[in-house]
């Protein structure tokens, strides 16, 4: 199925609209595909059924990064031997309503599953749970575990630490994991859902606007000559991606690396950044208990409040994961779109 769509960037220079023919393809076609390549390879049936969920979903929801366009980048890591699909996370403590888990090198997004559903029991009996986990694996998509959270009724609040590809403030060599942190709260009417890096852009919009020979609407970092680029490959090339918030998103990647790694005893990005590929990961996914139907009215005042501002002319004010829904919904209506090349090289898989 084929549509043409308009994606329109503009920037502070000019605008320019750019038509492009995009195939879609119904999710459970992609999620069929992605689970046919997960059996071929030798994982089993519960896991390869549970991955392709998670890769459809990704895609379904706009975030094509970790969708279609990760998944063979993650079937030869699997190949590779560095993502192991015959294991399974264990709990190696107990500190109350905080446990610690080793991953054992395993699929990183049902390792993440499996820990956010542990902190949600945990919630359930404590108010709050918190499951750190080391040696695990890339999660993919962070937000669909503090979606797991919500669609449970409960706040969820996670966090991973990375490989080295971020400068701390004021340096110029990659120092700080692009740490991912969400937060999703329960909501009737569509969860709030925060899932954001900590550089301006992450790694896989970088590179999805480099495939697609786009320009960043803002810089996203600094070319090899030390100047801000809205140019993703020269970002890309010199590794000095921009943080969010200059110095304080430097300042979070830091603390946000020191709590994964001390509370999972797992290891640090300085650790994780010894090996070419990302492995070995530390993580924290944490669960609190609310009494989600009673707080939705003071919830949805919240939001309308924000909604409420004036705004800039053509612009609009939306809460974090209002237009992952809209995307969700037109997709399953429309089907997903995908990229074409990539599409090819999973169906010849």
């Amino acid at each position: 199925m084929v549509d043409y769509l308009a994606s329109t960037y503009c920037n502070k220079r000019y605008k320019l609209n750019l038509f492009q023919p995009v195939m879609r393809v119904p999710f459970e076609k992609l999620k069929a595909e992605f689970k046919r390549v997960l059996l071929s390879i030798g994982v089993s049936a519960y896991k390869a059924e549970q991955c392709a969920a998670i890769f459809a979903a990704n895609s379904r929801d706009g975030v094509y990064t970790h969708g279609l366009n990760r998944f063979p980048s993650f079937v030869q890591t699997i190949k590779e031997g560095l993502f192991k699909p015959d294991v399974e996370p264990v709990m190696e403590n107990s500190l109350g309503a905080i446990e610690q888990w080793n991953g054992n090198f395993g699929l990183g997004m049902l390792n993440a599953t499996a820990c956010m559903a542990r902190a949600i029991g945990l919630a359930e009996v404590n108010g709050i749970g918190c499951v750190a986990i080391k040696y695990t694996n890339h999660w993919m998509r962070g937000g669909t575990y503090g979606l797991q959270a919500a669609d449970a009724g409960y706040i969820g609040i996670c966090f991973t630490n990375t490989i080295a590809n971020l400068p701390p403030w004021g340096g110029l060599d990659p120092r700080l994991g692009n740490n991912p942190l969400v937060i999703a709260v329960p909501r009737q009417e569509g969860h709030v859902l925060l899932d954001m890096a900590i550089s301006q852009y992450s790694v896989g919009k970088l590179m999805e606007s480099r495939a697609q020979g786009k320009e960043l609407l803002i810089p996203g970092g600094y070319d090899t000559a030390g100047n801000l680029s809205t140019d993703a490959e020269a970002v890309l090339t010199s590794r000095r991606m921009l943080p969010i918030g200059f110095w304080k998103g430097s300042g979070l990647s830091l603390m946000l690396d020191l709590l994964a790694t001390l509370l999972s005893g797992g290891k640090p990005t300085m650790q994780i950044s010894e090996h070419e590929k990302e492995w070995g990961v530390s993580q924290v996914f944490i669960c609190l208990k609310t009494d989600a139907q009673q707080n939705e009215q003071m919830i949805n005042q919240i939001l309308d409040y924000t909604k409420s501002s004036r705004t800039l002319e053509g612009g609009g004010v939306s809460y974090p994961g209002e237009n992952m829904l809209k995307t969700r919904l037109r997709n399953l209506k429309e089907g997903i779109p995908v990229d074409e090349n990539i599409w090819a090289q999973v169906l010849g898989m």
